[in-house]
């Protein structure tokens, strides 16, 4: 039999800047389309069947002298892959429970700290997502938290603080929103945009143009902005007017796609408009914080994703006032996959649909598709 690791245990050895082959033994269609991303992965695609067949000798990319984590979807064909590396004489251990396990590892990291104020982002790595947590004082807000509503719990255990407020910017179609089954836990106001709920069940705050939610001991203040086009009711937050977690509205390398709702040149012309109006108004200082992330090249040296609204302008055309047509033409007409289940996940994150544990696991398999990554020029 042979051993296995924790996501923890494995990203803990990639974060300590430790060498790590990663022999992926799914299929090379799903392997393309998904797969473990860090700066300091070596990856290998190799099923397990071939390794069986042919023996792992014959693949020579195959170190011998180094650990071989073995991955696979739920961690069964990593076992074998492993088990039959090691007879052969490799050092070879299994991802336990494979990329379902991946999908849902969390870890926390901090933006900013001071005496009064901590901003901590908590990157989800496999799926892309990245969701907030404000601290100040004996307060809490968190923002856009994924379902598995402990690390935030742990998060706010730690800092000795109560999580008062949970917000959404939007009705998220990549992965099950935490934010209404956190703030029921915690006792605490969950806000979302009316117009992205539908007729959807789940109670909640409306957020409003120019809304400030006040928290904690230092000035602070969290001042909500629409910012439509990923969808209608897309709302960005401005803190003390240095940090804007955008949400889905413009990300370090592209901007949201706006068709998800079957609308996407009207989107798109919204999503024009919020930057004209909107971005255009923000000072290049600002640090943007978005809601997801597209690869490890996107971390900073400091730990986080985010990036200073001046360096993103620099590097994406479409925020340098070009032509509305162009605009629209460009967001709307080269989108590519749309994400997994997407339709279901909105319906899961209105109250429309109550999915089991195992079933919303099954659901959010998969990588996030909500930026539109080609408008980087």
């Amino acid at each position: 039999m042979s051993m296995s690791i924790t996501a923890q245990e494995l990203h803990d050895q990639m974060e300590n800047n430790r060498e790590t082959i990663i022999l992926d033994v799914r299929a090379t269609s799903a392997y393309l389309e998904w797969h473990i991303d860090h700066q300091n992965a070596n990856l290998i695609n190799i099923q397990t069947s071939k390794l069986k067949a042919s023996g792992p000798e014959v693949f020579t990319e195959i170190p011998r002298d180094k650990e071989i984590v073995c991955v696979c979807a739920h961690g069964n064909a990593s076992e074998e892959a492993a088990d039959i590396l090691n007879e052969h004489g490799y050092h070879a251990v299994s991802l336990r429970n494979g990329m379902s396990a991946w999908s849902e590892f969390y870890y926390p990291t901090s933006v900013v700290s001071t005496d009064d104020f901590e901003l901590i982002q908590v990157i989800r790595p496999a799926k892309g997502c990245l969701s907030y947590v404000l601290v100040s004082g004996d307060d809490a807000i968190v923002v856009d938290p994924g379902r598995h509503t402990d690390i935030y719990m742990d998060i706010a255990a730690k800092h000795s603080v109560q999580i008062r407020e949970v917000l959404d910017t939007h009705c998220h179609a990549d992965h099950i929103s935490g934010g209404s089954a956190l703030a029921s836990r915690v006792g605490a106001n969950y806000w979302i945009a009316a117009s992205e709920m539908g007729e959807g069940r789940i109670n909640f705050h409306s957020l409003e143009d120019g809304l400030r939610i006040p928290f904690g001991t230092s000035k602070l203040d969290v001042i909500a902005i629409p910012t439509p086009g990923h969808t209608p009711g897309s709302t960005s937050f401005l803190v003390n007017d240095q940090y804007l977690l955008s949400g889905d509205t413009v990300f370090v390398s592209g901007l949201g796609r706006p068709d998800l709702g079957g609308k996407a040149r009207e989107w798109a012309a919204l999503l024009y408009d919020t930057v004209r109006t909107k971005l255009n108004q923000i000072d290049d200082q600002v640090l943007i914080l978005p809601a997801h992330y597209s690869g490890s090249d996107e971390v900073t040296q400091q730990g986080y994703v985010g990036a200073r609204l001046g360096e993103i302008r620099a590097t994406n055309h479409l925020l340098q006032g070009v032509s509305e047509d162009e605009f629209t033409d460009s967001v709307a007409g080269n989108l590519g996959l749309t994400p997994p289940n997407y339709t279901t996940i909105v319906h899961v994150n209105r109250g429309e649909l109550f999915p089991s544990d195992e079933e919303a696991t099954e659901l959010e398999i998969g990588p996030n598709r909500c930026a539109v990554k080609h408008l980087v020029g």
